[in-house]
């Protein structure tokens, strides 16, 4: 059996040279050709640590990257170590180490061995050398991504000690994005693919800074043609990036100023799209037929048109109309509600300002008449504007021309005037509370809109109409309107007009259940009378019924109930709820009828 003596005997006598190291970082034992190379005795060296017997580079080397390397990974392999003999005279090896543990996972000792190198070898220790003093971020990565050695420079941008960073993976000093791009392999897949240039990376230093960097790498492969270290140079571009990124910001500022009136006419002309229903007006009615004429009549002229109507008739809707009819048709319909603008922003809104012009001016702003070239401006409420403001809305009228508020620059626009009011404009002119000459300017045609209780015709198509939409756009199944709240619609004046209908129909929407239309929680009070006179529908006041017949009519109301309900008997929307009962009501009045589901 071998003894611990044999082992001993053929660890001091190997031609290798070799060492022990102990847990505490000493010699616990040297082997006799160490000895004979360096010219000491086994007494001066056991005991004694590493560093007393190599050269002030090889120690900081040990203490700094083959120690935390070591300790991370059990093993060295083909590590430059120079020691100094008695003499003085310097021996360049490569070691290869192994930590030797127990069965317990207890530390034993290192083992270390070394081989001396040549001249070649020599020249390469002093080739790393001046590696990790170059003044630039360079880092060596093995097969796996794992440092094998880094440069000063890359070790002060990033904040780092190099016993921090050599033996981890360059993965673990990658932003987040870069980490999750690079995981799952696709990190060896590109090591082993070797050289790459100008790609751009993301690091964060040790306190937690972001680099932006553009790293090239060049490969070392073996015999087999097999990457197995890559050199990576990175530039940092982080300063660079950031006066990109400012300078891509001022020009795509000046590029939003520059692309503002195209941006701001696609949105309004949608804005009016949206609002109108896409310029449908719906009715047959003489009063609609005779207005309709007068658009066709006036459309493709290029005279300004005055559009008049009490609220809510749709003069929206006019303008619109008047527009999609004209040569203008491709270029922009902007609205302004003259009744919103204060009387201080009046010139900004239709003329614009440039930046500076006054408080709060904090760029360019195009106004409205510039948005409108080669368009409609559509003036609503026109007759809101103070006659102080009037005469600036007469000269651009006149003329087609214009200065933007603290601007001395004329600018010339083509634009047609659509105006709108519900107020008497021939009354405010003699009242001195319009201009005369605009008033004659605006109106070289006017279009009176009429009200709705004198287009009894299209009321109940315009109801249909409004029903279809409003159940489309609120995701509810299709409901229909009976024939008493269709007669309810037509017997009703709305003095609000198409808008006070189009709210109606709305409401009723909102607060049907099931597939029962509940117009008579969204009409007025004033039209219940006739809605509820029209929900029962009875022979005469001297009729008289006979018991089974008014069991057999309670029998087809609660069947009506439950088809409307698609017969589901309680909850939210269900039969009982309709019928305004309790559902075990229900229940027990189903089964007294013997009423059964129709398929």
């Amino acid at each position: 059996m071998t003894s611990l003596d044999d082992y001993q005997w053929l660890f001091r006598k190997a031609p290798t040279m070799a060492t022990s190291i102990g847990e505490d970082g000493r010699y616990l034992d040297v082997n006799d050709a160490l000895l004979v190379r360096l010219g000491y005795q086994r007494e001066e060296m056991i005991g004694a640590r590493p560093a007393d017997f190599v050269t002030a580079e090889s120690a900081e080397r040990i203490a700094t990257e083959l120690l935390p390397t070591l300790r991370r990974t059990g093993r060295l392999e083909n590590k430059p170590v120079e020691f100094l003999t008695r003499d003085g005279d310097i021996v360049s090896c490569l070691t290869n180490s192994l930590v030797e543990n127990a069965a317990d996972g207890k530390f034993v000792r290192t083992v270390a061995m070394y081989t001396e190198v040549s001249d070649q070898r020599r020249a390469d220790w002093k080739y790393r050398q001046l590696y990790r003093s170059t003044p630039a971020m360079l880092h060596t990565v093995d097969a796996e991504g794992c440092i094998v050695t880094i440069t000063e420079h890359w070790l002060q941008k990033m904040g780092y000690a190099r016993e921090e960073v050599v033996g981890r993976s360059i993965a673990d000093f990658y932003s987040e994005a870069d980490r999750k791009r690079m995981s799952a392999g696709r990190l060896q897949n590109l090591i082993s693919h070797g050289e790459f240039i100008n790609e751009s990376r993301q690091m964060v230093t040790k306190k937690g800074r972001v680099l932006d960097l553009l790293m090239s790498a060049v490969s070392e492969r073996d015999a087999a043609g097999k990457v197995c270290r890559m050199l990576v140079a990175s530039k940092d571009v982080t300063e660079r990036n950031r006066a990109e990124h400012k300078l891509r910001s001022a020009l795509a500022e000046n590029a939003s100023l520059r692309d503002e009136l195209e941006r701001e006419r696609d949105y309004l002309r949608e804005e009016v799209n949206v609002a109108l229903n896409f310029g449908r007006i719906i009715g047959q009615s003489p009063a609609l037929k005779s207005m309709l004429a007068q658009i066709e009549a006036v459309a493709r002229t290029p005279a300004n048109v005055l559009i008049l109507g009490e609220s809510g008739v749709g003069k929206e809707l006019v303008a619109r109309a008047i527009h999609a009819r004209s040569g203008r048709a491709d270029g922009p319909l902007v609205k302004v509600n003259c009744a919103s603008i204060p009387k201080e922003l009046f010139e900004s809104e239709f003329f614009g300002h440039i930046k500076g012009a006054f408080t709060g001016a904090y760029r360019d702003r195009v106004g409205r008449f510039q948005l409108a070239d080669g368009g409609t401006l559509f003036l609503d409420e026109v007759g809101e504007i103070p006659i102080e403001l009037q005469g600036k809305l007469l000269r651009v009228l006149q003329e087609s021309e214009f200065e933007r508020v603290g601007d001395d620059i004329t600018k010339s626009v083509d634009v047609r005037v659509v105006a709108a009011t519900n107020r008497d404009l021939e009354q405010l002119v003699v009242d001195g509370k319009f201009r005369e000459d605009l008033f004659y300017r605006l109106s070289v045609f006017p279009i009176d809109v009429p009200p709705l209780r004198e287009r009894s015709g299209d009321v109940l198509q315009l109801a249909h109409h409004f029903l279809q939409q409003t159940c489309n756009e609120f995701g509810r199944k299709p409901l229909q309107l009976t024939k008493g709240q269709a007669k309810a619609i037509q017997a009703y004046d709305w003095p609000g007009n198409v808008r006070e209908l189009k709210n109606v129909i709305e409401r009723a929407v909102i607060l049907s259940k099931g597939n029962s239309l509940r117009l008579d929680l969204a009409l007025p009070d004033s039209a219940h009378e006739e809605l509820a006179s029209s929900a029962v529908s009875l022979p005469g006041d001297d009729v008289v019924f006979t018991e089974k017949q008014m069991r057999e009519m309670q029998k087809q109301n609660l069947v009506a109930a439950l088809k409307q309900t698609e017969w589901r008997v309680s909850g939210k929307n269900g039969a009982a709820d309709l019928l305004g009962i309790k559902p075990t009501t229900l229940t027990d009045r189903i089964k007294s009828f013997g009423i059964r589901k129709l398929k």
